[in-house]
């Protein structure tokens, strides 16, 4: 008997899961599927449409494994034998009579937000020997129940959207036990589909829905449940020129709102409206100063046709498609007329929706431009919760002040794992680490930002990893720790691809994170679209290196594929091979391009090009046609196959090291006073250090015989917590700290270049007599991410 242990808010659930021999199980475990019979599932027509929909999973998911489906039946139709009771408290009879009888204790999801318990009941009823008992506090939290019950079986959140087949069992047993799961930490946890034009909407108008044109029912649907089974309850919907909006298909809210789905819009989209496509006037009348009744009348008719849906609705306005807003010229012209926005916008929730206003969910987002206007007192209402963005580049614009958390509506976060926007997009491949995402949205949470956290995802796929990490970190904010990122991957590569070279594919997969943090496949140009080409800035030994371990990552994935069981070799391409393989071609081709070696440039070209007609065309049986876009909206991408210049002097060109230059990893410090947390996976360094105020990291240096050192800090690019500096103490011996201030210039050139390159220097000049000292660095801002120290003579 293989055991196996899943944790959740520290309980260990422990699944025994038993394969073709029959073997008995301990005393009072639960017989999900024994001896050729599979429990019967019992829901109640009373409970909520989402909770016959997941009851209907399970029962395809046991299917899957174990070939036997079990029955699904009322609890009218309650017979003999082993039942497993599926339902939300107050809405299953038989669930509510063992409560009555005090057999079972579910006082704890009594008024609890989206949680439930998995319990054993050992005669249950007279005609009934044991009950598996799923019980959720509303029709979230029982849907998600089911689908934990899924996932302990061994069928993946993503057996559909990335092919994970489960492996085969002959017996299934759930261990005796009460266990709870929940509250989730953020109150509203989702993704947002966007910038689909090149994916997913080609996918589904070609191949997977071609019926309605797109993305549509049969699409969401899918989306639907996966997000149930990554414990996540929103959706900002696709929005492209390109795609039928949302809501120009009734039959899509319905089944949001049937899957328990809370449906939301960006930033760019108040009110649940998707202005390209639904706005039809002419585009400048979309002006609050010029057309007030016209905008108004815009968004009530859409308050009106979904109110009695789920919803969080984005207040606020912004101009077509993700622009700043019309008509105000001045900034306190735009002060006045979002103040009216927001006025009329609560008024007609308040008429249509529900009086007490408090109690309608309600976002403003402060997404670009839009920031600097909060920062200038723009007053939102206390009770809508703001959203602070990222930078599109994975690193946190504006945190909570401890003055602002006491406001009831409180805070959540937009962050990006896909981008369509300047200085450069990245659409192609998911490669912000899994560590950045903990450091940042850690971070966020620390400072009150728990109420919504949206990541928008791009096409999906192939985001996976990153996805479900963003979600997962939602659901449990204290599930992963600094080394979240070696340890989710080793948990994530078991369940997908099995135990024995879970390690193995973990190690690709960081060595993949770490490679293309450096620099993202989409990036492999160190010009910007307005400027002249120009070569990268890589000494020519890091290029090597670089190229060196993408090979050979590349070469793992050939080598790891044929070890795998033939039913799980699609998914490992989708999650693992052709991310691996493509971002390694990328470089190849960008590289040899930028030396002149034309053919090997062209060559990897060709590869790259093969392997993404293999993704589309072969892979699931062309399950995937239209769904992976090898280049990037902007275009950068074709600029970079191969270079357009002669082949370069490449020692003038490269930058190469200067003589005695030494550079020290972060985390090799030789003592530490205070806090500092080494977080695996972040930085160029792969071990990036985050600096608190009571930090002192100590490293051991020697002076040259000139007695001057210049010291430059690598820092990742991340933003103030509070004002517009990052500051660092430097001093050696017992000299004074000197402090180095490191301005944000959020979205100024210095800020374009570091989150292309994700890193931002610092430097000062340092003087000592020659021989060994010990150089101190001093946290002086919270939010200060030290990843590497060079020392160069003067």
């Amino acid at each position: 008997m293989k055991l196996t242990l899943l944790h959740r808010h520290g309980l260990v659930l422990l699944l025994a899961v038993i394969g073709s021999q029959v073997t008995l199980g301990a005393s009072g475990d639960f017989p999900l599927v024994q001896n050729g019979l599979a429990a019967t599932l019992v829901g109640s027509p009373t409970d909520d449409k989402v909770v016959a929909i997941a009851t209907g999973d399970l029962a395809a998911d046991i299917e899957k494994i174990t070939e036997i489906r079990p029955a699904s039946i009322s609890p009218s139709d309650s017979k003999g034998g082993p039942l497993v009771l599926i339902g939300t408290l107050g809405r299953n009879p038989l669930i509510d009579r063992l409560v009555a009888e005090k057999r079972i204790d579910l006082s704890a999801l009594t008024g609890a937000w989206e949680s439930f318990i998995i319990t054993v009941v050992d005669k249950p009823f007279p005609y009934v020997p044991q009950a598996l008992v799923i019980a959720g506090s509303d029709r979230r939290g029982t849907a998600f129940g089911v689908y934990e019950v899924s996932r302990q079986i061994g069928v993946s959140p993503w057996h559909w959207w990335a092919d994970v087949t489960p492996e085969k069992k002959s017996n299934l047993l759930i261990p005796a036990g009460t266990h709870r799961f929940g509250p989730p930490s953020v109150k509203y946890r989702g993704i947002f589909l966007n910038d689909e034009d090149w994916g997913l909407q080609p996918w589904a108008a070609k191949n997977f829905e071609p019926e309605n044109g797109g993305i549509g029912p049969k699409t969401y649907a899918k989306v639907f449940e996966l997000l149930l089974r990554l414990k996540a309850n929103t959706l900002w919907p696709a929005m492209h020129e390109c795609t039928k909006p949302f809501n120009a298909d009734p039959r899509n809210a319905a089944l949001a709102d049937s899957y328990g789905i809370v449906m939301g819009s960006s930033h760019a989209e108040p009110m649940l409206r998707n202005n390209v496509r639904e706005w039809t006037a002419p585009q400048p009348d979309y002006n609050y100063v010029t057309h007030r009744e016209d905008v108004r009348a815009y968004w009530e008719e859409r308050v009106r046709s979904n109110k009695g849906y789920e919803n969080i609705y984005t207040l606020g306005m912004r101009g077509i498609h993700d622009s700043a807003i019309q008509g105000a010229r001045t900034d306190a012209e735009r002060l006045k007329v979002l103040g009216q926005v927001f006025a009329d916008q609560r008024a007609m929730l308040a008429k249509y929706v529900r009086p007490e206003i408090e109690r309608v969910p309600q976002m403003f987002c402060a997404y670009k431009e839009v920031l600097d206007l909060y920062r200038l007192g723009l007053p939102v209402p206390d009770d809508v919760t703001i959203v602070w963005p990222d930078d599109n580049f994975g690193y946190i614009r504006n945190f909570t002040s401890p003055t602002e958390r006491r406001r009831p509506g409180g805070f959540g976060v937009y962050y990006h794992l896909s981008y369509l926007g300047s200085p450069l997009s990245y659409l192609w491949l998911s490669t912000t680490p899994p560590a950045l995402i903990w450091e940042e949205m850690t971070k966020a949470y620390a400072q009150g930002a728990d109420r919504i956290w949206i990541a928008n995802v791009g096409d999906l796929k192939p985001a996976e990893i990153d996805t479900e990490f963003f979600l997962d970190l939602a659901w449990d904010i204290r599930k992963w720790g600094p080394d979240a990122q070696p340890a989710f991957l080793r948990q994530w590569a078991a369940r997908e691809f099995g135990a024995e070279h879970a390690n193995e594919i973990a190690d690709v997969m960081n060595g993949y994170y770490l490679l293309n943090f450096q620099r993202k496949p989409e990036h492999l140009q160190w010009w910007l679209p307005d400027e002249s080409p120009r070569p990268s800035t890589l000494p020519q030994t890091e290029i090597d290196a670089r190229l060196t371990q993408f090979t050979l990552f590349r070469d793992l994935t050939k080598q790891i594929a044929p070890k795998l069981p033939a039913a799980r070799r699609d998914a490992f391409e989708e999650l693992v091979g052709y991310p691996v393989r493509g971002a390694a071609l990328a470089n190849e081709r960008y590289f040899r391009g930028e030396r002149g070696e034309t053919d090997a440039a062209s060559a990897a070209d060709a590869t790259l090009k093969e392997e993404t007609r293999r993704f589309n065309e072969e892979l699931a049986g062309g399950k995937w046609r239209k769904i992976m876009s090898l280049e990037p909206a902007d275009e950068a991408f074709k600029n970079i196959r191969i270079a357009p210049w002669t082949p370069l002097n490449l020692k003038a060109a490269k930058n190469e090291a200067v003589k005695g230059t030494v550079t020290i990893d972060a985390y090799f410090y030789k003592q530490k006073q205070g806090e500092a947390t080494v977080v695996p996976g972040l930085g160029r360094s792969g071990h990036a250090v985050l600096l608190t105020p009571t930090t002192r990291l100590d490293y051991e240096i020697t002076f040259p015989a000139s007695e001057s050192l210049s010291v430059q800090l690598q820092l990742l690019p991340t933003h103030p917590l509070t004002g517009g500096t990052l500051r660092v103490g430097l001093s050696v011996d017992d000299g004074p700290s000197l402090p180095m201030n490191i301005k944000d210039n959020d979205g100024g050139p210095d800020w374009a270049g570091g989150v292309l390159a994700a890193e931002r220097h610092a430097a000062s000049l340092l003087s000592a007599e020659a021989g060994p000292h010990i150089l101190h660095i001093r946290g002086i801002d919270d939010g200060v991410v030290l990843d590497k120290i060079v020392l160069t003579p003067q």
